[in-house]
């Protein structure tokens, strides 16, 4: 994986702590931690010993790798020849393995597994992991070997890669902080070791919100609700001790379901204020506090890193360039959607007003009248298209559409490879024409207490030919309420669509075919792009016909598949202004000269600013905005969704112009062009291989169903 994947890999994983600090024990420490620091056993150039790892192993196995790094760190800066890319850079890239296998176990325990143990053990090690990696980046020595190579790279004959790899390498370790003298090195570290736990804290705080339930008691309190989401909040009431209740976790696959179809208006608002306000109820998990310190040592680091503020440093290396570039796209979009808006109100008000509801359209009732209003305008109930969004299907949905445009071929395995919970699925992923392996996909789909809300895609191994082919490691890891025993797991739309998105995020990992790990990340904004791409095939006949299939094994109607796509449109400007409103708040939050301190009015008063529609919240509110703060990951960045989606419909119109949306000639250029080359050529000269041109917004108003300007 290299060093430069796993800085990455401490910077986007989010952590969750516990509330007090555990030390480690001198039992803890003689734990052996073999199966985390030793090359993993198995096929295929191994896999990860889930079976055989225990936390308690981790605090032995960061010692040892830590070590293990340093040494091979230490002797590629000591060396005495020269400097040159293949004494310097090449075996960077190839060293500290033994690290990187130990953190993408623990990512894994973070994210998926945050047992007690699991949380005390990352609040005590996530400072000192920073503290290792700034010791590793900001080495005065090692930093001027590399920029010995940087600065005699032109006369070292290398290849367009091999250059762009050495210029990329330097401008991370000066942007880092390398080049600053001691004292600010120093400072750089104290700096990263405070927000490391600053982001445990926060994540800490938010699990533990989203760990709670809203108890329902009476049946009538269920009404209008779909027998399967009913049974689903019994099995989740049943696993919490609570026989013959129902319970709404405060998640969104939970409560989601229950704002759009419950018909008790009152349960809704409780339901509907509990999810909105996790980590903003003035109690020992409020995250408000904590939000302002990281605001605050983000601002520090970024002018002592040089750079005009958090925004202008995370940017730095990003296709929109500057938060200004940024800002404009949003700005462009925003005004049409809240004029939607308006319109979608103004729709569920007068459905309101025929049922003699008496009331007003608040937050809580938007997702509810919603479908009222989908059902009048296009005779579509959610509830209808349910029982043929089986979780199973739609993945082999997903793999259908993969074989089809890029050869690539699944097969489930049956208790060959380990899994870190007993509901996973792992698949073993080969391209169909040359039978050649290239990978194994882990689907861990259901929701589970001390696993982060959400949904995410994970690498547990890239693709590399450096030192000889790696085969890849994709994960999908969702929050899908699991259906009672005996019972399909049943999916809205939306989670469908998740799925797909997420599924695109394995294809980009699994299609990869770099030489230098070094070149295999891409910039934020570009990281959503594949797998928004990936979402638009869910709804092609050819999935649906296959794969949306009820328990009587009978394929969606077309009449219902007609429905749906004359409904494409629908409540864009919702979803679009959940969205957008976060994206906003989040790049004005972090573009600014001083650090806010007042997290609570600045998104009320930047709200009201853009003109937030009332009857509306964030997707995101700063107190539970977890992709702001439980890592730099996406701060200053939540917009790269809508940059991404933005070339996204521009390529879904590639494919629709091309007379076919499975036209094999487009696939190959999208996936020869842009899903295989990692980042070794600038990502804007790369779309414009593509399409010929820069992306056309134009197609992002068309989908939406927002006016062309």
């Amino acid at each position: 994986m290299t060093f430069r994947l796993t800085l990455a890999l401490l910077a986007t994983t989010s952590t969750i702590m516990a509330a007090t600090a555990s030390a480690q024990t001198p039992a803890a420490a003689q734990i052996d931690a073999s199966p985390l620091t030793a090359p993993w056993p198995g096929p295929h150039g191994g896999v990860v010993p889930w079976d055989r790892i225990r936390p308690a192993m981790f605090p032995a196995a960061f010692e040892t790798a830590m070590a293990a790094c340093r040494r091979e760190i230490h002797a590629i800066r000591d060396k005495r020849s020269a400097p040159t890319f293949q004494s310097i850079i090449e075996p960077l890239e190839l060293s500290c393995d033994t690290l990187d296998r130990v953190m993408a176990a623990w990512g894994v325990y973070t994210s998926n597994l945050a047992t007690k143990e699991v949380q005390a053990l990352d609040r005590e090690w996530s400072p000192k992991l920073a503290a290792f990696y700034d010791e590793i980046t900001l080495d005065p020595l090692l930093f001027q070997r590399i920029k010995v190579v940087y600065d005699t790279r032109a006369s070292q004959k290398l290849d367009p890669q091999q250059l762009r790899l050495v210029e990329r390498i330097y401008r991370r370790y000066v942007r880092s902080g390398a080049a600053l003298d001691d004292a600010q090195r120093a400072e750089v570290t104290r700096l990263n070791q405070q927000l490391a736990g600053a982001f445990a804290e926060f994540s800490r705080k938010l699990l533990a919100d989203e760990e709670t339930w809203i108890v329902l008691d009476d049946a009538k309190q269920l009404d209008g609700l779909p027998d399967s989401v009913k049974a689903a909040m019994g099995a989740a009431a049943e696993e919490r001790g609570l026989p013959g209740k129902w319970v709404v976790v405060n998640t969104r696959s939970s409560v989601q379901p229950y704002l759009m179809y419950a018909s008790d208006r009152a349960m809704r608002e409780k339901v509907w204020r509990a999810f909105v306000n996790r980590g903003d109820n003035g109690d020992a998990n409020d995250t408000k506090s904590t939000i302002a310190t990281i605001l605050k040592l983000r601002q520090e680091r970024a002018k002592l890193l040089g750079f005009k503020n958090h925004a202008w440093y995370r940017m730095d290396d990003t296709m929109a360039e500057t938060p200004a570039n940024a800002m404009a796209l949003m700005m462009r979009v925003w005004p049409a959607a809240v004029a939607r808006v308006r319109q979608e109100v103004a729709d569920m008000q007068a459905v309101a007003g025929k049922e003699g509801a008496g009331i007003t359209i608040a937050p809580w009732d938007y997702r509810y009248y919603a479908e009222k209003v989908r059902k009048a305008k296009y005779d579509l109930d959610e509830a209808e298209i349910k029982p043929y969004l089986e979780l199973g299907n739609i993945l082999e949905g997903a793999f259908y559409a993969a074989g089809r445009l890029y050869g690539l071929g699944f097969k489930e395995n049956t208790g060959q490879i380990p899994v870190f919970a007993p509901d996973m699925r792992t698949f073993e992923v080969t391209d169909r024409t040359t039978g050649r392996f290239i990978g194994y996909f882990y689907f861990d789909a259901y929701a589970r207490s001390g696993k982060r809300s959400g949904a995410w895609a994970t690498t547990y191994r890239r693709q590399q030919r450096l030192g000889g082919e790696r085969t890849v490691l994709a994960s999908n890891n969702n929050n899908f309420v699991k259906a009672a025993s005996g019972e399909r797991t049943l999916i809205s739309l939306d989670d469908a669509n998740t799925a797909f998105h997420e599924f695109g995020h394995a294809i980009h990992s699994l299609l990869q075919n770099v030489t230098y790990p070094g070149l295999a990340g891409t910039p934020r904004d570009f990281v959503e792009y594949p797998s928004q791409v990936n979402e638009n095939w869910l709804l092609t006949r050819d999935v649906l016909d296959r794969y949306a299939r009820n328990a009587e094994g009978q394929a969606m109607p077309q009449a219902l598949v007609d429905k749906i796509e004359q409904s494409q449109t629908f409540n864009q400007g919702f979803d679009t202004v959940e969205y957008l409103a976060s994206a906003i708040v989040d790049m004005k939050l972090h573009d600014r000269d001083a650090a806010v301190t007042d997290v609570a009015a600045f998104e009320r008063d930047t709200l009201a600013e853009i003109g937030m529609p009332k009857e509306i919240v964030m997707r995101h509110r700063l107190p539970q905005f977890g992709h702001l703060f439980s890592s730099d990951a996406y701060s200053a960045g939540y917009y790269s969704y809508l940059w991404s989606e933005t070339m996204d419909a521009d390529t879904w119109a590639a494919f629709e112009d091309a007379g076919n949306v499975w036209d094999k000639a487009t696939a190959d250029r999208f996936r020869t062009t842009l899903l295989s080359t990692g980042n070794e050529t600038d990502r804007k000269a790369a779309y414009r291989a593509f399409r010929g041109r820069d992306p056309d917004v134009t197609a992002l108003f068309r989908r939406r169903g927002f006016p062309v300007e």
